[in-house]
């Protein structure tokens, strides 16, 4: 077999192995397999029992036959782009940038290039390998719809530091985000946790039997009548947290494809209004304020970032038709 075409590695589960989780069984029974790597081919399809894709957490049973396909490890894909980037502050240690709306942060399937990563790489020439190949400097995420501030490490010491800031919740992290509906009380908090859709994998959701513990807190900033301008603080960083707690409270962020409320738009009888809502390409959310203690000096830094044009002009058509009514 050629390296495109890998020899497949052929598993059967004894007596005394029943009952292992499979991301488990496969590193004990190669020891040449990271935990890590058995992982990633079991989200890449690679990984099958009994002829069926399962989970990593898959029980076994005495007789299973496990099939995988190891894959030789691939070279970093990202590789120096020269793309305009917004950055706020930079310094030997540290990178924090502006995002723009429709950036993916790093190189995934269907998204191999033009990321933030790619941009990154170009801008900051020492930056290759610092936290992965894959990933280098980055130690958080933002969605591609979501635009605002992120932090990238520009050495192994900023990106440890970074990294355990952000275990340890002590990075400070605001959103302003555009909802639909006059939400109720002028504050609040949601405590759900959120973990994979039982039903969708490619989605979030509070109703996840392995979901993990998650804290939105939430304060009105301006109030349109149809929609609520609200400042979003999460003490928690789970895959579409905001986007995800405010859905499951009937409060949908405005524009969000996967979450939201296509119907509202359709409620919406002001011409100039709906024709702004449709142009709308990604959910109304802004990563506004970011706060940590900066891993050169332990000093506590904080950076802000108005709003972008779509959703600023988005806002203030709100604003007009709200105290015309």
């Amino acid at each position: 077999m050629t390296a495109a075409n890998p020899s497949p590695h052929l598993f059967t589960v004894g007596h005394n192995q029943s009952g292992q989780r499979l991301d488990i069984f496969l590193p004990q029974n190669d020891p040449s397999l990271s935990r890590s790597q058995v992982k990633r081919a079991i989200e890449e399809g690679d990984v099958l029992v009994n002829n069926l894709t399962p989970k990593p957490a898959l029980r076994l049973r005495e007789g299973d036959i496990i099939r995988l396909i190891l894959r030789p490890a691939q070279e970093s894909i990202a590789v120096p782009q020269e793309i305009p980037l917004n950055i706020v502050y930079e310094d030997a240690a540290i990178i924090v940038v502006n995002k723009e709306a429709g950036m993916v942060v790093h190189p995934a399937p269907g998204n191999y290039d033009r990321t933030l990563v790619n941009a990154l790489l170009f801008h900051c020439h020492d930056l290759s390998g610092i936290g992965g190949v894959l990933r280098p400097g980055i130690v958080h995420r933002l969605d591609k719809g979501t635009s605002g501030l992120i932090v990238a490490a520009k050495s192994d010491a900023a990106h440890r530091n970074l990294t355990a800031q952000f275990k340890n919740h002590e990075v400070e992290k605001t959103y302003r985000a555009l909802v639909w509906g006059d939400i109720k009380g002028n504050q609040g908090e949601i405590i759900l946790p959120v973990g994979r859709h039982p039903g969708d994998r490619k989605k979030m959701s509070t109703k996840s039997k392995r979901g993990r513990a998650a804290l939105t807190l939430w304060k009105v900033k301006e109030r349109y009548g149809i929609a609520t301008l609200l400042d979003v603080e999460i003490k928690t960083g789970r895959t579409h947290q905001i986007r995800v707690h405010l859905s499951d409270r009937g409060y949908p962020v405005v524009g969000d494809a996967v979450y939201g409320n296509a119907s509202k738009i359709r409620a919406v009888t002001d011409t100039a209004l709906k024709a702004q809502l449709k142009a709308l390409d990604r959910q109304a959310l802004h990563a506004a304020r970011l706060s940590f203690m900066h891993p050169s000096n332990n000093e506590r830094i904080v950076f802000t970032a108005e709003v972008p044009e779509d959703m600023a002009n988005l806002c203030n058509h709100l604003s007009r038709l709200a105290k015309t009514a």
